[in-house]
């Protein structure tokens, strides 16, 4: 519980302090040109992921190795963050052979291929406000590059962001469908007789990324 109460709380702080208003500005792919650039904090960023499957369903983290946030004035407007693939968990698996076997299937060629792709990224494009959003709800859209297994394609996601001082912070919940990565083991789209046996088309990545300027 300590390993997450800390990012959250540097989260209340900085995205408590920026209204949805004043947290981005329009055109953010013009003004990122020349931003500054905040450092990824990897101790006090986290990533979450949710899978499931017809009968079950597992849950875990990776790390971010690295990244930044390039900041304007008050506004987030692009950035980069790079997750360690290697560093997968499956957190609701307690025994060790179990969780063994698990990661070694996601990480196998079936899943990740993860020897091959050891990394996997996201390039900020664009951040725009939502306009009327609530203190504590999600105040921009990001839309960017997602680059999983060595393929690229571009996303977008409602999220929390704010800059206060030397910290700037995102936190959000992102959908995504990892056939369209090339993830298609245990797809009922591509293997239509799998029945009770298949594995849904899309996971859940739950993040809070912490970056501290320079």
């Amino acid at each position: 519980m300590k390993k997450y109460l800390l990012p959250a709380l540097f989260a209340v702080a900085v995205l408590g302090a920026a209204p949805a208003a004043s947290a981005q500005k329009n055109n953010s792919a013009k003004m990122a040109t020349n931003a500054p650039a905040y450092a990824l904090q990897p101790q006090l960023s986290t990533l979450g992921w949710e899978g499931k499957a017809v009968t079950h369903g597992h849950n875990g983290t990776m790390n971010f190795s690295s990244g930044e946030l390039l900041v304007k004035g008050n506004a987030i407007v692009g950035g980069t963050v790079t997750v360690d693939m290697k560093t997968m968990k499956a957190t609701d698996i307690k025994d060790a052979e179990s969780q063994g076997k698990f990661v070694g299937h996601m990480s196998s060629d079936d899943f990740f291929g993860v020897a091959t792709y050891p990394t996997s990224t996201f390039k900020i494009v664009s951040v725009a406000p939502i306009k009327g959003a609530a203190k504590d709800a999600d105040n921009a859209t990001i839309t960017g590059d997602m680059t999983i297994k060595g393929v690229t394609q571009r996303i977008s996601f409602p999220a929390k962001v704010g800059v206060k001082g030397d910290l700037a912070s995102a936190t959000g919940k992102v959908t995504i469908d990892r056939t369209k990565f090339g993830l298609k083991y245990g797809s009922k789209s591509f293997f239509e007789s799998i029945g009770d046996k298949a594995i849904y088309d899309t996971f859940d990545l739950t993040f809070n990324v912490i970056a501290k300027k320079a």
